[in-house]
């Protein structure tokens, strides 16, 4: 914690973002838990001038996709008629300002989420005290190098934050009582394992498979009645029990792949999607199944499905290249 904020972790790769230009290619997280993500800078305005009372107090900025060490918080509590503002650029670039004006704050953070150049001029930035890094020691040479294959096939797969993967790679060879990857090394290996990952991300161009995949699932979900869900569940069984609670009043059917799907995907060997009509009917089945492959075909995507209700879906030739958010 540093003047009552919440710290989150180191390299400062710039990285592409293809959402609408009206957005902000940000997460924002408050004291209260409250997440918000890609917002217009008139809703960043509106929760900066929202903190101060207790048990929100602050928010917290990192940009999509999260980097290490980059991000941006302010403090506010009210009647102060301060407000702390910092922002990190790096493990060792780490700057703090306070202002009285809360609209020069939501200015400041906008030009940051904006990456507008000369975004924190005119502010009186001091460094901020911060721990040293930790002094994490090496993995043994086959230790790291089967956590960082995990690590890869995850990154391939696109669906995991920074903790997430960090959890992962900490939890993949424990045996019993002997854990031979810390939490401090998991976190250091999977932040430069996605480090890598942006870097790669940044040399594709234009809309990517998985992006089509998702536009496929946001029209079947908001013109056809159809439940869809991405990397849903770790199994088929767990995915057709739960897909149910997902489904709003008035859904017809569902469509969804669960995460061993999505490994197969990014192994290259096309994603299998799952599908059915909540009335159970084969007819309901069939014809959900149609709509799926209609909606990904209109994305420019190739399927193989024979009209078997009973028959998976599958996705294929795809180019599994999915952009990290996390």
């Amino acid at each position: 914690m540093v003047g009552g904020m919440k710290i989150y972790g180191g390299d400062p790769t710039g990285t592409s973002d293809t959402s609408d230009a009206s957005e902000l290619a940000v997460k924002i997280e408050t004291e209260n838990w409250q997440k918000h993500a890609r917002v217009s800078a008139e809703r960043l305005r509106e929760l900066v001038c929202r903190i101060g009372g207790d048990g929100d107090r602050f928010l917290v900025a990192q940009r999509i996709p999260d980097v290490p060490d980059v991000f941006i918080q302010v403090w506010h509590e009210e009647g102060s008629g301060e407000y702390q503002l910092e922002h990190r650029e790096g493990r060792d670039r780490f700057f703090g300002a306070v202002l009285s004006d809360r609209e020069r704050v939501a200015e400041a953070m906008t030009g940051w989420a904006r990456r507008t150049e000369d975004w924190d001029s005119g502010i009186e930035w001091t460094p901020v005290e911060h721990d040293a890094p930790e002094d994490v020691p090496e993995l043994p040479k086959d230790v790291r190098e089967e956590v960082e294959e995990r690590v890869r096939e995850l990154l391939a797969c696109g669906y995991g934050d920074r903790t997430q993967l960090s959890e992962a790679a900490e939890e993949y060879l424990v045996d019993g009582d002997h854990r031979p990857v810390s939490r401090a090394q998991a976190r250091e290996l999977v932040d430069r394992l996605w480090v890598e990952r942006l870097t790669e991300q940044e040399t594709w161009e234009g809309i990517t498979d998985p992006e089509r995949i998702t536009r496929a699932f946001e029209t079947l979900q908001t013109e056809h009645g159809i439940t869809a869900r991405e990397n849903f569940t770790c199994c088929r069984n767990c995915g057709t029990s739960e897909i149910g609670a997902e489904s709003a009043d008035g859904a017809r059917g569902f469509v969804f792949f669960h995460s061993q799907c999505t490994e197969g995907a990014a192994a290259g060997h096309g994603l299998m999607l799952l599908y059915g009509g909540f009335d159970g009917s084969a007819d309901t089945t069939t014809t959900v199944g149609h709509e799926v492959v209609a909606a990904l075909a209109a994305e420019g995507l190739s399927t193989e499905w024979d009209g078997d209700p009973t028959r998976a879906i599958t996705v294929t030739p795809l180019d599994w290249r999915k952009r990290l958010v996390g």
